[in-house]
């Protein structure tokens, strides 16, 4: 009787350990941030405020010569289409001639490395470099990795405390977040990628 009664204990110990330790490390394990040298780096769409600025200081760094930024082709912000707005954004730069963008119509990291995949088609692009939220760097990779054949796919994080910290248990938001990414980090590894 003792050693049955032993153990579930040790069991639901080792569990208690394991969920615990994952969750101590759950918004550590989602951030890659580990940019390679590349050919070409490819803002993802979103935190317009965050993203391109960390693609432009890894370009000014040389760590790629070029800068594609994804910008949903059908989005308004009020009467003024994202592009338009992405492409006075970019008249603006010192280096204007070396950043382009990349029209994307997906609404899913899957589908918007679909996008990605087109846009390249006019690059001599073997090494692409990712840039995106921190917290979504992970899955990101993950996917941009399965979906760009032959090509060597990098990763950047850019950072916002406002909405995501590594100790995700210390702020609202970034506990939602937190979660949110790990439900659509599982969803793409147990599902989608396997369609």
């Amino acid at each position: 009787m003792k050693t049955p009664l032993l153990r579930r204990i040790w069991f639901l110990l080792v569990l208690f350990l394991g969920l615990t330790f994952f969750g101590l490390n759950a918004g550590r394990i989602l951030v890659i941030d580990d940019p390679q040298p590349s050919d070409v780096i490819v803002v993802l769409a979103g935190e317009t405020d965050r993203r391109p600025a960390r693609a432009l200081e890894l370009y000014y760094q040389g760590v790629a010569p070029r800068v594609l930024i994804d910008v949903p082709a059908l989005a308004r912000v009020y009467d003024t289409m994202q592009v338009d707005m992405a492409e006075r954004y970019i008249r603006n730069l010192p280096r204007a001639a070396s950043v382009g963008i990349c029209p994307i119509e997906g609404l899913s990291t899957l589908e918007e490395s679909h996008d990605v995949a087109r846009c390249l088609a006019h690059e001599r692009a073997k090494g692409v470099l990712v840039v995106t939220s921190d917290f979504h760097t992970r899955r990101s990779l993950s996917i941009f990795r399965h979906e760009l054949h032959g090509k060597t796919v990098s990763v950047a994080a850019a950072h916002d405390d406002a909405q995501f910290g590594t100790h995700w248990w210390a702020h609202r938001q970034w506990a939602k977040t937190c979660l949110d990414e790990w439900i659509r980090l599982i969803w793409w590894e147990a599902v989608e990628r396997w369609r």
